[in-house]
């Protein structure tokens, strides 16, 4: 659906009382605005509805107008609301007569990343295909104050061992991933499977089919809201946090990825290690090139450095290689079909902005083919399990959120290419984390108590 008629007569014909326009802030939290369907016409399609734009964090109070503006080819119903409802996301633009875009909206930030792809010639888009992973718990607590800090979870289910793959009935929360499944296909979200994670704690994982930057990033916000809802009407407590229980696995956002060009999957070619192309091989020596500034996005909060230590399954070296799970660039060793050859990067978690983390990853990708970054030759590998094991002159991810920020303070130019992000949005976005930093550090912590307080 583009155009207003389209809506409207589906409108008509569905039922539909009310429109709602759904948009993101900076860190990637969700806001909406809802409209009666008889306040949805041609200009609200054209010139948007005015929003406060210094609540979302993006403007000053004394002008802080702005604009949301409806893409209609994201229209779909939202199964929680009891009036019938069609949502939509929305674009960011200035209340200027042009209704210019605003360059810190993670929606148009990833639609450049996108676009850049194709202006280069490099490929016609890119394909991606998340891996969700994420804890259910039938109790939820926790409390900071000046005087307390705490916090409990409770799940019935727990494994002493490996739970990977663990089947029902030691696997209690099947069927509301079968709930969930069915949700995401409604909303033409393609899951390829879904199953019980490794930790004992209700980890549980949902793997996406393949789809373009834009389609993926909008099904993120989604699948999270669609799962969140679920969870309450179950009633269980989920989360995305990278590392909620302590010894357990943690929780990742693995992204498969590659590059498209006429039709053709540009990462393959057969015969050459992993079957990978030298497109791949200068993609791969890009990302992991700004491996350690990329994490500053694609693991933006203090918990994610909780999960990326080793023994986890989570990823620790600056690597490549063939089935490796500790490095940060795996090449999937299952695959047999060309058309979807690929490379999964590891260390992202859904505590980042899917629209800021993806483009990111996709503008180092472009940095290491532009410049023919060759990742053998630059010491990313590829390694084996064992390599890395042993530590062979292995590079490695940073061990905390500051040290992240540090290096996308040093190496930010990348990201920079084609106006894609721009100095003040990479600023701020330092800015905006150290400030968790600082606010995390300055507060006692329940273990502190442990250690410290009869000393």
């Amino acid at each position: 659906m583009t155009t207003i008629k389209e809506i409207q007569q589906l409108c008509e014909k569905e039922g539909v009382r009310f429109i709602d326009l759904k948009s993101l802030d900076l860190p990637g939290r969700l806001h909406h605005l809802t409209l009666p369907v008889d306040q949805f016409n041609e200009s609200v399609l054209a010139e948007g509805v005015g929003f406060d734009g210094s609540s979302y964090g993006f403007a000053k109070t004394e002008n802080s107008d702005m604009v949301l503006i409806p893409d209609a080819s994201t229209a779909s119903f939202d199964p929680f609301r009891e009036s019938t409802t069609l949502s939509m996301f929305c674009g960011i633009h200035l209340a200027d007569e042009h209704r210019t875009r605003f360059h810190q909206d993670v929606r148009y930030i990833a639609q450049k990343a996108e676009s850049l792809l194709s202006s280069l010639g490099i490929a016609d888009e890119s394909m991606w295909a998340p891996e969700f992973e994420f804890n259910l718990f039938e109790e939820v607590q926790y409390r900071v104050t000046p005087e307390e800090s705490s916090f409990a979870v409770y799940s019935a289910e727990f494994s002493a061992g490996n739970a990977y793959h663990a089947c029902n009935p030691q696997d209690q929360f099947v069927d509301f991933r079968d709930r969930v499944t069915e949700l995401l296909k409604g909303q033409g979200i393609g899951v390829r499977y879904h199953h019980h994670e490794v930790g004992g704690y209700g980890q549980q994982e949902i793997e996406m089919t393949f789809a373009s930057l834009m389609k993926t990033c909008d099904d993120a916000i989604l699948t999270r809201y669609l799962m969140r809802n679920q969870a309450i009407a179950d009633g269980l407590a989920i989360t995305f946090m990278p590392k909620p229980v302590y010894g357990q696995a943690g929780n990742g956002w693995h992204v498969h990825q590659y590059l498209v060009r006429n039709g053709v999957n540009v990462f393959y070619q057969p015969g050459e290690y992993a079957n990978i192309s030298k497109v791949a091989r200068h993609y791969i020596g890009g990302i992991l090139s700004h491996g350690k500034a990329l994490c500053a996005i694609t693991n933006p909060s203090t918990n994610s450095f909780k999960r990326l230590v080793p023994g986890y399954e989570a990823p620790t070296a600056l690597t490549y290689g063939k089935a490796n799970r500790a490095g940060a660039m795996r090449i999937p060793a299952y695959v047999s079909d060309p058309a979807q050859v690929r490379v999964e990067y590891r260390p992202p978690d859904a505590t980042s902005n899917p629209y800021l983390c993806l483009a990111s990853v996709l503008l180092a990708g472009i940095d290491g083919i532009v410049n023919k970054i060759d990742p053998v030759k630059a010491g990313f590998g590829p390694f084996d399990s064992i390599d890395v094991e042993k530590g062979r002159e292995i590079k490695r991810l940073p061990d905390n959120l500051t040290s992240a920020l540090n290096a996308l303070e040093e190496d930010h130019e990348f990201l920079l290419r084609d106006s894609v992000f721009d100095e003040e949005l990479v600023g701020r976005w330092i800015k905006l984390k150290r400030e968790e930093v600082k606010q995390y550090l300055q507060r006692p912590h329940p273990y502190e108590y442990e250690q410290y307080f009869e000393f």
